[in-house]
């Protein structure tokens, strides 16, 4: 067995003293008290022992009691529990195995999460029999996705669905199993190769962002840590022996003391109250603020919940519940918090009163305060105070009834930073052809998801079992069959060839120039390039920008999954000077090039933004040449591309037009990037007679 990096050698050099764990231990730690919490997701940079955390978790973490060859892994000490594999009786050897983290890859198959048909036996033996996917070696373990922002939709979707059910059930290939699979699911992620989307990020139970300590002591530490484990790793385990040992038993008596923990009803109200003041969506929100808080009063032995208690679970539940749009960044304001708290503990549980609100005693009710509020009030929060998306709130004299413009950064003299106008639904962009590409929602594509289009001798993929007999049935006179059963053999398989969808690589090249801060068009332009980022942020594209004005051109934004990065990045885009039109699209070409050989499969999608307009000259050449010797190279690379055209008003020179016709690309006004707009203009060329066939 591989020796895993000690738990508390990973979390010991930034340890709260109130827990002894940072926020990432204590998150990962609550969540195996209470796996009803709903998971883990772990969101930081490169480099900062997310993997590493969880991979050591699991050595703490008590063992568990199973039936000897259980496949299943059911509860032994629990009489409702069923396995497909059994049942197993009172004399059924029992035995005690450490908790297992099972990783999913990222390309993993539906079939291999949930289980599938057996193929050897039912090739074999003609015998139907189930072959338990990673959800069920999961039950009653640790299920772990690397980079499950890269996982596609409709996975993360079951993973969290079975981990909300605690159950799965497989109807499929003539199979039907239903099974336990309560597990904890911890998933960790880059920001920077592209955000989880906020319907499925709402799903985890707790998010912790992690970064790298900026202390130089502490950073020595860890490489102190690292290198000493490296030379020799056993040592290293056991010089932290008895930390992990500590942490075991301590989760232990946390998990004998959940289910006794009390949450008093001014505990619920009070919880109930900050969900309310910082305005998330549905009641998930409580319900796992609620249970965290239970299982962090039992982590720190206590019987009630506290304030305290109430405060951590809700830095833990509500920061990434919070965003109202795809780049909003997560965050919460942890004074607004304090002032919703308050400073005092909790109350404790109000006495039964009669039907007039007086306590069974006859006593009166505690008096007021001297603002009007009793003691058992939570303290009221001024409704002028809002939170901005991740930053400081707002004092109620300074709102009012008129949306604040954003700030405009500032700019080389010369140049303007221009706003971009409100975001819209855009119309689809395709890549032309049939790609191979990583699952996504833009191009049509061959893989593992879609409509069953074929089949194939090999390959990964669900079994087309109507081509796999048709297969076999033409071989059973070689193989000297003549009546009886079909012999199939391994030889015969046929998997499924689907048609579905790929992510692409979006690659923007905006023209930056003087021209385009003309009449306010920078905004227009901001305003669909923006709405094609989202877009890409739905369809799972990787997105690059580069911009071109004065004497040439620049890249902005490398290739990245992160379009949350692009929109800051365009932003920040001024306009002036002049148009180095055939630099922008020279810089293009080198971009696509460079990221055809990281990446084959990735096909590009480059969408040019300008008015055509070309006048800065190089080495004494004319600019328009230029740029169209520069859209003659760009058009022999095979690119799909789509001009977007800002010129606006009522003279137009139809210069990008022109360019588009150089590039071979799909020429689109950018009053028609809106899918509203698109829909309306084909309708009115329908009712005009034009579009009659």
């Amino acid at each position: 067995m591989p020796v895993h990096y000690p738990f508390s050698a990973v979390l010991g050099c930034q340890a709260d003293s109130a827990t002894g764990l940072d926020d990432m231990g204590l998150a990962l730690v609550l969540t195996t008290i209470s796996p009803e919490i709903g998971g883990v997701l772990v969101r930081g940079e490169k480099g900062t022992a997310k993997s590493t955390a969880v991979r050591g978790l699991a050595a703490v973490l008590p063992s568990i009691s199973v039936y000897a060859g259980d496949r299943f892994s059911i509860d032994p000490a629990d009489p409702s529990a069923e396995s497909p594999d059994g049942p197993f009786g009172s004399s059924a050897a029992v035995e005690s195995r450490p908790v297992r983290l099972v990783e999913l890859p990222v390309g993993a198959t539906e079939d291999r999460v949930v289980g599938s048909l057996h193929l050897e036996s039912a090739l074999s033996r003609g015998a139907v029999e189930f072959e338990p996917g990673l959800l069920a070696r999961a039950h009653r373990g640790l299920l772990y996705v690397d980079e499950v922002n890269l996982l596609h939709d409709h996975l993360v979707d079951l993973l969290l669905d079975a981990a909300a059910m605690g159950r799965v059930s497989i109807e499929r290939d003539g199979v039907s199993v239903s099974h336990a699979a309560r597990f904890v699911l911890i998933g960790t992620m880059n920001p920077e190769e592209g955000e989880l989307r906020p319907q499925l990020l709402d799903r985890f139970g707790l998010t912790v962002e992690v970064a790298a300590p900026r202390d130089p002591s502490l950073r020595a530490e860890v490489v102190r840590r690292r290198m000493a484990f490296d030379l020799d790793a056993d040592a290293f385990v056991e010089r932290f022996g008895a930390d992990d040992r500590a942490l075991t038993a301590r989760i232990a008596a946390a998990r004998e003391l959940v289910g006794k923990v009390r949450l008093t009803e001014p505990g619920l109200l009070k919880i109930a109250e900050v969900c309310a003041a910082f305005e998330v969506d549905g009641l998930r929100a409580d319900i796992v603020t609620a249970r965290t808080a239970v299982a962090h009063a039992a982590w720190a032995g206590r019987s009630e919940v506290t304030r305290a208690d109430i405060r951590r679970a809700a830095l833990l539940a509500l920061p990434h519940r919070r965003r109202r749009n795809p780049f909003d960044a997560p965050g919460i304001d942890e004074d607004l918090l304090d002032r919703i708290l308050g400073d005092e503990e909790l109350p404790p549980e109000p006495p039964e009163g009669g039907p007039d609100g007086r306590p069974e005693d006859g006593s009166d009710p505690a008096p007021p305060n001297e603002d009007g509020s009793t003691d058992a009030e939570p303290p009221s929060v001024d409704p002028g105070e809002r939170q901005r998306d991740g930053g400081e709130p707002e004092a109620a004299d300074a709102v009012d009834d008129q949306p604040q413009a954003p700030p405009t950064p500032s700019a080389p003299a010369g140049e303007s930073v221009t706003a971009a106008a409100p975001a819209y639904r855009p119309r689809l962009l395709t890549v032309t052809g049939l790609g191979t590409g990583r699952t996504g929602g833009r191009s049509k594509a061959i893989g593992s998801t879609g409509r069953r289009i074929g089949a194939r001798e090999s390959g990964r993929g669900s079994l087309h079992l109507v081509e796999t007999l048709k297969a076999a049935a033409g071989k059973q006179g070689a193989r000297g069959r003549t009546s009886g059963r079909v012999e199939l053999r391994a030889e015969d398989l046929r998997t499924a060839v689907r048609e579905g969808r790929e992510a692409n690589l979006v690659l923007f090249c905006v023209d930056a120039s003087g021209s385009m801060a003309a009449r306010k068009r920078m905004a227009q332009v901001k305003a669909a390039v923006l709405s094609l980022l989202l877009d890409a942020y739905r369809r799972r594209d990787k997105v690059g920008m580069i911009t071109f004005r004065g004497e040439g051109a620049e890249l902005v934004l490398p290739p990245t999954g992160s379009v949350d990065l692009a929109a800051a990045r365009l932003d920040e885009v001024p306009a002036g000077g002049r148009t180095p039109l055939a630099e922008g699209l020279l810089e293009a070409a080198r971009v696509l090039q460079r990221e055809r050989l990281r990446d084959p499969d990735l096909r590009p999608l480059l969408v040019v933004v300008t008015d055509g307009r070309a006048n800065a000259k190089k080495d004494g050449k004319d600019a328009v040449r230029r740029s169209q010797q520069a859209a003659a190279y760009v058009a022999g690379l095979g690119v799909t591309t789509v001009v977007i055209d800002s010129e606006s008003g009522p003279m137009r020179l139809g210069l990008a037009r022109q360019l588009a016709a150089h590039l071979g690309a799909e020429h689109v006004p950018v009053a028609e990037v809106s899918a509203e707009a698109l829909t309306s203009a084909v309708q009115g060329y329908t009712h005009s007679g034009k579009g009659a066939a």
